[in-house]
């Protein structure tokens, strides 16, 4: 019985695993059933055993995507300041870091999005949600911050990360993290020198 749990769980992760790898190195679209059957090696009972369809597949990626993409966030900033106020900006550092990885194809939640072009795709919900997870992290570090108006300044800091993910993808450079890094320490100067009285 144990055996044969950790024997479905490999599957089920080489499977995942190779999906991942496919889907955002070459896009959802190009990538099909068999070609993730062949290079995982696995049966194609085996993959519709785990994953009904490639909906289902695309949908447990982007949740494995959410968790890890967040953690590492989440952590990686934390690993660099315990100050609220420079974790807001460190986001960009972090960002850069991302950028600078020779595998980064930018964000796999808007690729997923603009692919499919479907709002009622689980896809875009879960898009939407990831959306809404960064926002709120942002939102907690600008709260923490005592800034004035957190709401709006986490806003305009999710657009910033948002715009330079996805022009760095497009223009294959990191440097967008450094200019959205500018443009936010104005924000949250201006958001922090309005709570002074």
């Amino acid at each position: 019985m144990s055996k044969s749990k950790t024997t479905r769980k490999s599957v089920h992760d080489r499977i995942l695993s190779t999906a991942s790898d496919l889907f955002y190195r070459e896009g959802i679209r190009n990538v099909g059933i068999d070609r993730i059957i062949a290079e995982s090696g696995v049966a194609k009972m085996s993959l519709y055993n785990h994953f009904k369809s490639k909906d289902a597949l695309i949908e447990a990626w982007l949740r494995q995507q959410e968790e890890q993409w967040s953690e590492w966030l989440k952590t990686t900033i934390e690993q660099r300041s315990s100050n609220p106020s420079t974790q807001l900006l460190a986001i960009f550092d972090v960002l850069r870091e991302w950028f600078e990885g020779p595998d980064f194809r930018g964000c796999a939640f808007i690729n997923a999005t603009v692919e499919l072009a479907n709002p009622d795709h689980s896809a875009h919900r879960l898009a939407l949600e990831h959306q809404q997870s960064i926002y709120r992290y942002i939102l907690s570090l600008a709260q923490s911050a005592e800034v004035s108006s957190p709401e709006q300044l986490a806003r305009q800091l999710l657009l910033l990360v948002q715009g330079a993910t996805v022009v760095a993808m497009m223009e294959g450079s990191w440097l967008t993290a450094s200019q959205a890094k500018k443009a936010a320490l104005m924000l949250i100067q201006a958001a922090s020198q309005s709570t002074v009285p």
